[in-house]
């Protein structure tokens, strides 16, 4: 799988964003196929900073009404992506 393919979209939420200010720690929406080992070379080369520890978690899917039809959203994965003190991920600042 190629490093653009992993990481799909990161996830903004006022939780990541305190991670991400405090912690160093970001989160990515990644492919569901794609394992600790990927996601790391990914952020590495796409961001240019020194990944320290992944932490991956599967996102099961909602349910969802409109009307009354039932559907459900689709399940999804999340990587939390801790990096090296000192650096941060110039995507997330400000945000």
């Amino acid at each position: 799988m190629h490093v653009y393919e992993v990481l799909k979209r990161p996830v903004l939420t006022e939780k990541s964003n305190y991670q991400a200010d405090a912690l160093h720690r970001y989160t990515f929406e990644v492919d569901p196929r794609a394992n600790k080992h990927q996601v790391r070379e990914a952020v590495e080369r796409i961001f240019n900073v020194t990944v320290v520890d992944v932490n991956m978690m599967r996102v099961r899917g909602k349910r969802r009404r409109l009307g009354r039809h039932v559907g459900r959203t689709p399940d999804w994965k999340k990587a939390i992506v801790t990096v090296a003190p000192g650096e941060s991920i110039s995507f997330f600042e400000g945000v």
